[in-house]
């Protein structure tokens, strides 16, 4: 496998990178901190997304950025392969928001199925791609310092050993299952032979043979019972046959005794009722006459020409007058409401009028205000006028101190602060200078001393021997120059301080008149804003007073208007009184209509009772005549009927009844016993034929079962032998792989670190790692100096490397091999070694692409390519450089 190109956007510290790779050795070099390691890990990334990473996924996306993108082209067991990640960061958590390789079979798109097939490419996950391929920074020691299990388990998962464990443990558990099935099989078994064994010691068949006797005894007894009770059922039903006929001949007496004596008094009570009609006839006639009498009254006070008018004629008048009433009484409702809508407009208009003479009021006395307000702002601007005017005369005032000032008002502050400057100075100075005179004085004090005394002022020696007595004078000489000098500089303090004190004032005055400026500005500003005013606020006064009387005049129109809106409603009232008086007439001829036509109905009612019960006077006399003759009938069948009752043979019919009854009861008591007893021996039968069958079905379980437990038996030994030979294959190639492991790792090691201290390198079984030194004695790895140590861990990398390349069915297609700042525990002794095992691994093992990072210098002369990285202070971005190839052999 090769890295062809790798491309970045917003990774990490990388705005935008584009990264070519091509064979042999390429060195990333830069500053540390530069961004080298992360070009590694875009490519680490890129392959295996999250499970390269250590951290957050969206730590990967350059800050202020929403996404970033990795692409990697790389070449693999002669296919092209180009694989696309972009990460995305705006929501609540990172997500992979494209991720897509592109290989010659086809395309595989998600993050989970990319990472599945590169696994399956370089059969390695990302864990075994840094145990094998990838020495990542600050994990140089990782294996070394490894315990040996981990170390083991490292190994043997890259040496795909794992896998045999894998299928050694799935056997064991096949093992494990196959038991534990065959021993629950085998329980089964001994519960089938208890089961089959109880079965058999009741002699089911034999229990069989006797009920199925019993129960056919059983049931010739319940036959010949049932063949007895069915003559006496038969008997009972020729018995009840004469009964039923004789009960039903005296029930058709009795029903033609009552139909008789019902018919007769339905005949009499008919005959009463036809007399009542007759009567109630006569009643009706008397009221058509009444009812004759009162319409005629009533047709003499309507306008009808007849006396007995046509019931047509008087619907006809009556809707006529209805519908004049119906018409008076829309024009009553139409003049009401324009009664009410003329009185309601006269209101709104009065309403209207009042709010215009009050909002008239309102904008005269508007008017007046704002006269007054005009009036007084007039007198305001005067007086702000007369304080601007004393305002210039005080700023002339102020102005006038900087004529003959040593400055003018804008340096007023800077001209007093370097007279303070000066005036400190100059009071340090007398300060230094009284010092100094002081000293000097008690010099010249102890010097006087000491020459009264007869020694020298200096030296201390008698005056005869000392060579420096005149110096006395000398000092006199400074002191009054001292003297003077101070004098002078008191003087300049003095003069300074008058001058400090006049430029405070001087500043003072630059304030006051600032702020006296300020006032005059804001008052003429105060002025100018209420002069501008007066003229709006005139116009306004105008304009205030013409609306007012416009709304005068409006509210005068609008009482005329409402004065004639009155007028019409009284119109209206008018003409809905005159409307109420006719429709009080028409109501009357209504009403008087409606008696009339209720008189006329009641007429024609009478005329159809009278006809009905003539009717139904008629058809009683027809029913009774019908009556009479089914009267005559039914008193020849009764006749009949007694005379052909035989009392003997209906006695003998109801004791033939009883006897047959009494034995029918006890034929059913003795039924009800024996098949009773007969369902008992059935239950019991088939209770034993169940268990005749469940002992047939237990044979059959038991000898399948059988049959299950022999194949058991013979797929566990398969198993075991399974389990067994997979560890014994394991053991076995662990065993060749740690020989060609020590071989591989003694010719690497003896290469890099080639002098006299240490004669070889044991790895055991365990993977254990054991350095000896030439006189034999052996050390731990961890014993060995910080550079030896990570020379000893590079080698032991590269050795696995190396064997990882050879050794899985011969040559495999393996990843670069990646070396992330190996320097960082060397000195540069050891770095010259380190080159060494890089030359090896290019020329010797040929592997095809190195990628080594590191910030030593010596190293960049070793490089078949030359990458440089490095980083803007100013933006904190990262950027890549590919310097022309330096050709430089690896010494």
């Amino acid at each position: 496998m090769k890295f062809q190109r790798v491309k970045l956007s917003n990774f990490k510290c990388y705005d935008d990178a584009d990264l070519r790779l091509d064979n042999g050795v390429t060195v990333i070099h830069g500053l540390n901190g530069s961004g080298k390691s992360s070009l590694l890990e875009a490519c680490f990334f890129a392959l295996y997304g999250s499970k390269a990473l250590d951290e957050n996924l969206g730590d990967v996306v350059t800050i202020g950025a929403d996404d970033c993108t990795v692409e990697l082209w790389f070449s693999h067991a002669g296919g092209d392969y180009h694989l696309t990640r972009r990460v995305r960061a705006t929501g609540a958590q990172p997500t992979t928001a494209k991720c897509v390789l592109e290989t010659p079979e086809g395309n595989y798109e998600g993050a989970r199925d990319v990472r599945r097939r590169v696994t399956e490419l370089l059969r390695m996950d990302s864990e075994a791609f840094v145990n094998c391929a990838y020495v990542r920074q600050g994990e140089v020691n990782k294996l070394i310092n490894a315990s040996p299990g981990d170390r083991q388990d490292m190994l043997d998962d890259l040496l795909q050993l794992g896998k045999l464990e894998e299928y050694r443990e799935r056997a064991s558990d096949a093992r494990v299952g196959v038991g534990r099935v065959r021993d629950d099989k085998q329980g089964a078994l001994s519960q089938l032979d208890e089961q089959i064994q109880e079965k058999e010691s009741k002699d089911l068949h034999e229990r069989l043979n006797s009920l199925e006797t019993k129960e056919s005894e059983l049931q010739d007894e319940i036959e010949h019972i049932e063949d007895q009770k069915a003559t006496a059922e038969e008997t009972l039903t020729q018995a009840e046959s004469v009964l039923e006929e004789y009960e039903e001949k005296r029930e058709e007496l009795a029903a033609l005794e009552d139909d008789i004596e019902e018919l007769e008094t339905t005949i009499t009570e008919t005959e009463t009722e036809r007399t009542d009609l007759k009567e109630r006839i006569g009643e009706l006639q008397d009221r058509r006459e009444s009812l004759q009498e009162q319409l005629a009254e009533t047709v003499s006070e309507t306008d009808l020409d007849s006396s007995e008018p046509d019931p047509d004629t008087v619907d006809a008048r009556l809707e006529e007058r209805q519908s004049r009433d119906d018409d008076l009484q829309g024009r009553i409702e139409d003049q009401r409401v324009d009664a009410k809508e003329h009185s309601s407009t006269a209101d709104a208009l009065a309403d209207s009028a009042a709010d215009l003479e009050s909002r008239a009021e309102e904008k005269r006395k508007e008017a007046d205000e704002l006269e007054a307000d005009i009036e007084a702002a007039r007198e305001a601007i005067a007086e702000r006028r007369e304080q601007i005017s004393d305002i210039d005369d005080q700023i002339a005032a102020l102005e006038a101190r900087f004529e003959n000032a040593p400055t003018d008002r804008n340096g007023a502050q800077s001209y007093k602060e370097s007279v303070a400057s000066d005036l400190e100075e100059a009071r340090q100075q007398v300060t230094e200078l009284e010092t100094k005179l002081e000293s000097e004085r008690e010099s010249l004090a102890e010097a006087e001393a000491l020459l009264e005394a007869g020694k020298c002022p200096e030296c201390g020696q008698d005056v005869a021997e000392s060579p420096h007595v005149d110096s006395i004078e000398d000092d006199r000489e400074r002191i009054a120059e001292l003297e003077s000098t101070l004098a002078d500089a008191r003087e300049e303090v003095e003069t300074l301080e008058s001058k400090h004190e006049t430029a405070a004032e001087l500043v003072e005055t630059a304030d006051e008149l600032a702020t006296l400026e300020n006032n005059r500005s804001n008052i003429v500003q105060l002025v100018e804003e209420k002069a501008n005013g007066l003229d709006a606020d005139q116009e306004r006064i105008e304009t205030l007073r013409e609306e007012a009387a416009d709304h005068e005049s409006e509210a005068e129109t609008k009482r005329e208007k409402a004065a004639e809106a009155r007028e019409q409603a009284e119109d209206c009232r008018s003409v809905v009184a005159e409307c109420n008086q006719e429709r009080q007439q028409v109501k009357q001829s209504i009403e008087r209509l409606e008696r009339v036509e209720d008189l006329l109905g009641k007429i024609d009612d009478c005329d159809d009772d009278i006809e009905r019960l003539r009717e139904k006077r008629s058809q009683q006399a027809e029913l009774n005549d019908q009556r009479r003759e089914q009267l005559a009938e039914k008193r020849e069948r009764k006749q009949d009927l007694a005379e052909s009752f035989d009392e003997e043979r209906i006695d003998e019919a109801r004791n033939e009844k009883q006897r047959a009854e009494q034995y029918i009861e006890q034929a059913e008591e003795a039924l009800a016993e024996k098949r009773q007893k007969r369902d008992e021996l059935q239950n019991a039968i088939g209770g034993v034929t169940n268990e005749i069958e469940e002992l047939e079905s237990l044979r059959d379980r038991r000898e399948n079962l059988e049959v299950t437990l022999e194949k058991l038996e013979t797929l566990y030994e398969e198993t075991e032998e399974l389990q067994e030979m997979y560890g014994a294959l394991r053991a076995e190639l662990r065993q060749r792989n740690v020989e060609t492991l020590e071989r591989m790792l003694n010719q690497t090691f003896d290469l890099v670190y080639q002098n006299d201290s240490y004669s070889h390198i044991e790895l055991d079984g365990q993977y254990q790692l054991t350095v000896y030194q030439k006189d034999g004695e052996p050390l731990e790895p961890e014993q060995l100096s910080g550079g030896e140590r990570a020379l000893f861990n590079l080698s032991l990398r590269c050795a696995i490397y190396r064997l990882l390349a050879e050794g899985i069915e011969g040559a495999a297609p393996m990843p670069p091999l990646i070396l992330d700042e190996p320097t960082v525990f060397l000195d540069s002794g050891h770095v010259t070694q380190l080159l060494d095992l890089v030359e090896y691994m290019r020329d010797e093992v040929g592997v095809e692409q190195i990628l080594v990072v590191s910030h030593d210098e010596e190293l960049v002369g070793a490089a078949d390519d030359l990458v440089r990285v490095e980083k803007d202070a100013t933006t904190n971005r990262s950027r890549v450089e590919q310097v022309e190839a330096t050709v430089a052999e690896l010494a």
